[in-house]
């Protein structure tokens, strides 16, 4: 089953969560729930980044839905997971990745890792700041303290995060901690 088909994604009838896992399998509760006559706007959000997933209606009744058809492999070594992308440097950045052994490829790849491992846990925060942001946003802008609950979840205030979403949807409230404090243990959010 592709990588796709197997990422963690949740999904809404208004403020109430239908399903939660696999998206393949939220994809298939989607479909049933539309069957079934859904009552509000169904959303489907991808957990890691809080972004609306689009699902793709299936074009007959007995097909199974689709979700974001996977897309075509480019060049780069697929085994490995290598994607070639372009990178845009100035001379001297070429010139010093030149003289780097392995080449220009390995020296980025290790400069990558090095600043992944030294900044690893503000980045896990900021990723997830923004899922609960982008979750927040789509389905909870129009909820009471919205503004003021994103500044507490910018300024990192869990306390305060908390008791503004206290008024919200138990799963639109439950689902923005979860994402927002993501890069915390369960039992520290």
């Amino acid at each position: 089953m592709s990588e796709t088909l197997l990422k963690s994604a949740i999904a809404f009838n208004g403020h109430r969560c239908i399903a939660a896992g696999p998206l393949h399998e939220v994809a298939l509760a989607v479909r049933k729930t539309t069957g079934g006559g859904a009552t509000g706007p169904i959303l489907v959000f991808d957990d890691a980044t809080g972004r609306v997933i689009d699902l793709e209606p299936p074009a007959a009744p007995q097909e199974a839905i689709s979700v974001l058809s996977e897309e075509p492999r480019g060049r780069g070594r697929p085994k490995l997971g290598v994607i070639a992308r372009e990178v845009t440097l100035l001379p001297r950045h070429w010139d010093w990745l030149s003289t780097q052994p392995g080449g220009a490829s390995v020296a980025l790849r290790k400069l990558v890792e090095q600043a992944r491992k030294s900044s690893g846990d503000s980045d896990r925060r900021r990723a997830a700041q923004d899922a609960a942001f982008h979750f927040m946003s789509a389905i909870g802008g129009d909820l009471p303290g919205f503004e003021e609950a994103l500044r507490a979840l910018f300024a990192y205030d869990r306390r305060r995060f908390a008791d503004l979403l206290a008024g919200w949807p138990e799963d639109v409230r439950d689902h923005a901690i979860k994402l927002a404090f993501a890069d915390l243990q369960p039992e520290e959010r």
